[in-house]
């Protein structure tokens, strides 16, 4: 009301000019009352808004929930879910929910310590019949007593500013954080590492892990030793790439330059039955996008925010929710539709489509990038 204030004063005085033409007193009665008009259905459409937001809180809320705690839980849900899938910042994503930043940044933390107390054994190592399930699936692909699927992706953020940023400068030149991840045939994710800079390879990762130390000290593999067709017994192991050391748990491909026609149908059978775990990258990073591209983050408390999208990726999973291809891609600015490669430093060159203005057909471009 001080602009409105200030403006009735102007018309009062006469004019903004020293010298200008004033107005009569009629005219300056019927500006004033245009500007309270205006500021009066200002108001009212705020608050219009406000009570339509509300409803559709209330329409969203369980049938159980009642109370403003409730419609204030759900409000911090809402926005936090809505800064892991859009990867918007919390000035905009906020601005969405008519709060702070501040607020923002309380409402995700709260929802990320609240779904790790209560669903965090959604990611656990498989026992009883979940793993009978697990080992099966395996089994069928040709690899027996075989746990799950491991690799390494990089979550790419802004340079830190309260950590060592070389530390966090990758091989690709980018800034990033890595997050190890196990994975089974259905995508589900069966143990998560992440926190450790951009520049530590992946062997120093899974030696740091919890993983190694629970292999190592055979909680983990514990079914009944089985041999493997290239002669090898074992209780149990994963299935990952050359960048992994030898071991008794983990199965890596040959890999050699002249491989014998044994080598090559195993290598190439190892590589399909992997590629679970970048399958499962790719889910996880398109539905939550926040950790698809490079983004500005709080360093405490970004590993806490990568485990619970996983906890989340499993629960959509197991309540059986498809997943949308189409979240892997998205339009450039020469409108291109591109495919996001996980891991890669810019958009590919395999693959686009042009949109046409104003149609549902495209036309589609094959190219390779040089």
């Amino acid at each position: 009301m001080s602009a409105m204030s200030s403006v009735v004063d102007m018309l009062l005085v006469g004019g903004g000019d020293e010298g200008g033409p004033r107005l009569s007193a009629l005219e300056r009665a019927a500006v004033t009352s245009a500007v309270i008009m205006h500021c009066e259905t200002e108001v009212e459409g705020e608050r219009r808004w406000a009570r339509l937001r509300a409803r559709r809180r209330k329409a969203m809320q369980p049938p159980t929930c009642e109370g403003l705690d409730s419609i204030a839980i759900c409000d911090a849900v809402f926005e936090a879910l809505y800064r892991w899938a859009s990867s918007e910042t919390y000035e905009s994503s906020t601005c969405s929910f008519g709060i702070g930043r501040a607020s923002g940044l309380v409402a995700v933390r709260d929802v990320t310590a609240a779904l790790l107390s209560m669903y965090r054994e959604k990611v656990a190592w498989p026992t009883g019949v979940r793993k009978a399930v697990v080992l099966r699936a395996f089994a069928d692909k040709g690899f027996l007593n075989c746990h799950g699927c491991i690799d390494c992706t990089h979550i790419y953020i802004d340079k830190p500013t309260n950590a060592a940023p070389e530390d966090y400068y990758d091989r690709k030149r980018r800034f990033s954080v890595v997050a190890q991840v196990v994975v089974d045939l259905d995508l589900c994710v069966l143990d998560v590492f992440v926190g450790y800079p951009g520049s530590c390879h992946d062997v120093r990762v899974i030696h740091l892990s919890s993983l190694w130390s629970r292999a190592a000290a055979g909680e983990l593999f514990t079914g009944p030793p089985v041999l493997l067709p290239f002669q090898v017994h074992t209780n149990g192991y994963l299935l990952a790439d050359n960048g992994y050391p030898l071991s008794e748990w983990m199965v890596v491909p040959y890999g050699a330059t002249a491989q014998t026609p044994f080598e090559a149908r195993f290598d190439n059978k190892q590589k399909t039955a992997r590629g679970a775990v970048e399958r499962a990258f790719g889910r996880l990073k398109g539905m939550w996008r926040l950790f698809l591209g490079s983004h500005k983050t709080n360093m405490e408390t970004l590993p806490q925010q990568f485990v619970v999208v996983c906890i989340l990726l499993n629960i959509l999973i197991d309540a059986g929710i498809p997943f949308n291809e189409n979240l892997l891609w998205e339009v450039d600015a020469n409108e291109f539709a591109v495919e996001w490669i996980l891991g890669s430093s810019a958009h590919p060159g395999l693959c686009a489509w042009k949109l046409l203005r104003g149609k549902r057909s495209c036309c589609v471009k094959r190219w390779r990038s040089e």
